[in-house]
């Protein structure tokens, strides 16, 4: 049975995740920072039919705690064969163009945090010589936007450090995936506007997910079409990009 282990397991987009996990039957680690939701997230994967579910209680912002988390979890599960990194905000783009701390607070949840985290699970899968990663970006990291270029800029750079993290563990019998969701309603995105067919539900996107982590692309853009959108949208002359009101 596989072992997973996921981070910000109180997400919608996790939860989905690891009811698909579950229902197969496997061990799972949790990890959040608030108690009571997660033990009912857990409550729930036990009766959808997970072997065993540990979980775990902390801010993943503090980093310096993730070298024992990942040992913990590894103890627990007596191995990781897959993990998801899930954790993540959608910060206000005007008060961190105000602010520096704001911004600087923005680019640690999104960029640092998961960065920790990668670093250890990746050491960690390298010397099983096996596993698979996944984190949790956007297709905001894709091209740096007006309207949420702080955002997307710690999207941005987890994109490159996947990659290079992809390259290292590749030797290693080791999958590294980004995955790309599009717009997903969710509570983090609940003030925004939605009735787009562009929008996608976490059952949705959490099944694609799912189904990449015993695959390992590189790339997981989630729903499908987000892939032609933004390779048009990388494409665009800059003269012509920064006429639009993106």
């Amino acid at each position: 049975m596989l072992k997973v282990a996921i981070f910000g397991a109180t997400s919608a987009i996790a939860q989905a995740v690891a009811r698909g996990f579950a229902e197969e039957g496997a061990r799972l680690f949790l990890v959040a920072r608030d108690p009571a939701r997660l033990e009912a997230v857990a409550a729930d994967l036990r009766v959808r039919g997970a072997s065993s579910v540990a979980t775990a209680v902390t801010d993943l912002t503090e980093t310096a705690g993730h070298a024992a988390l990942v040992e913990a979890a590894r103890n627990v599960m007596d191995g990781i064969d897959a993990a998801l990194i899930a954790h993540g905000t959608l910060g206000d783009q005007r008060a961190g163009e105000a602010d520096a701390a704001v911004m600087l607070r923005e680019i640690e949840v999104n960029l640092l945090s998961p960065a920790s985290l990668m670093t250890y699970l990746g050491n960690l899968m390298e010397a099983q010589q096996h596993g698979s990663l996944a984190v949790i970006g956007s297709v905001a990291g894709d091209r740096g936007r007006a309207s949420n270029y702080i955002y997307g800029s710690a999207k941005g750079g987890l994109r490159v450090f996947t990659q290079g993290l992809r390259h290292r563990l590749g030797r290693a019998g080791v999958a590294v995936t980004l995955v790309e969701p599009g717009f997903v309603d969710t509570p983090m995105t609940a003030g925004m506007p939605k009735g787009s067919p562009l929008w996608a539900t976490p059952a949705r996107v959490g099944a694609d997910i799912h189904r990449a982590m015993k695959v390992g692309p590189a790339i997981l853009y989630t729903p499908w079409f987000w892939r032609p959108v933004m390779l048009a949208i990388r494409l665009l002359p800059d003269a012509v990009f920064k006429r639009l009101k993106l």
